[in-house]
């Protein structure tokens, strides 16, 4: 049976095909798979057959489906209001003509924040379940289903940020690495402006100035302490200060971000 279904080769005689295909009680064409069926030229060559085309291959029909992440229903902690504004027109850095967004306003004990949403995005609240929920208008929309998660996951880091914080440890890995916390009058950008000062192996003291509504605390000389509502400012400034020394993989020195690990390399060789 190997050497019926084996393939014949170029050398071989139209004969030689047709005794062995008579000799086989199986047909040729229920021995190989479909997609595997050659029809043979007098040439000896083997070309695809012209019965298989693309457009017999079986698509998908399942329908398009909802954001896992926007339905799910947000927790409204005791003490946070959520309120969603009116619409409103506001200018594109992008398009002469105006974007129609919505202002999402959360308040909690930490302090107040804002999102803006788009139109079309909508929230509806339940007092008894104390939780929020998103919608869309058409969820098989690509722009508004791409939407529908990203303002979630803005609108829940607002939600915890005013209710519990959030946080975020630089590590500096290096000697001679040193990090404190001080005032410079002379180069506040707002009253009671604080800087990071950093000793990062240059030949100058690196100033950095903390954001409005940023804390930053030294622990211990190599570690700072970055607390905060809104997390997009905070982690904004952990990147800037990373990016004075980012950690580099020959010898793992730099500055990591929470848990930010880097896989060394060996040193070059010439």
């Amino acid at each position: 049976m190997a050497g019926l279904i084996a393939p014949c080769r170029s050398g071989g005689s139209r004969a030689a095909l047709s005794a062995a295909a008579a000799a086989c009680p199986i047909p040729l064409s229920a021995l190989l798979p479909a997609s595997s069926v050659f029809s043979a030229s007098s040439t000896g060559r083997r070309f695809p057959s012209a019965t298989q085309s693309s457009s017999s291959r079986p698509f998908s029909t399942t329908p398009a489906a909802r954001s896992k992440l926007g339905r799910t229903p947000l927790s409204v902690p005791p003490g946070v209001e959520v309120v969603m504004g009116e619409p409103r027109a506001v200018r594109s850095a992008t398009s002469y003509k105006p974007v129609v967004r919505k202002t999402i306003t959360v308040t909690g004990p930490l302090g107040t924040l804002t999102l803006d949403v788009p139109e079309f995005v909508d929230l509806a609240q339940s007092a008894e379940d104390k939780t929020a929920t998103l919608s869309v208008r058409d969820p098989n929309e690509k722009e508004q289903k791409e939407m529908w998660g990203t303002s979630w996951s803005y609108l829940n880091n607002h939600i915890t940020g005013v209710s519990e914080g959030h946080t975020a440890i630089l590590r500096l890995v290096g000697v001679g690495y040193r990090a404190s916390v001080e005032q410079r009058g002379a180069k506040e950008t707002f009253p009671g402006q604080k800087f990071l000062c950093l000793k990062l192996g240059f030949t100058h003291p690196v100033e950095v100035g903390i954001p409005r509504g940023v804390t930053v605390t030294t622990p211990s000389l190599t570690r700072i302490l970055i607390e905060g509502p809104d997390r997009e400012a905070l982690m904004s400034f952990a990147g800037v200060v990373r990016k004075w020394r980012p950690p580099e993989p020959y010898k793992g020195k730099g500055v990591f971000i929470n848990d930010e690990t880097i896989k060394l390399k060996q040193k070059k060789i010439k």
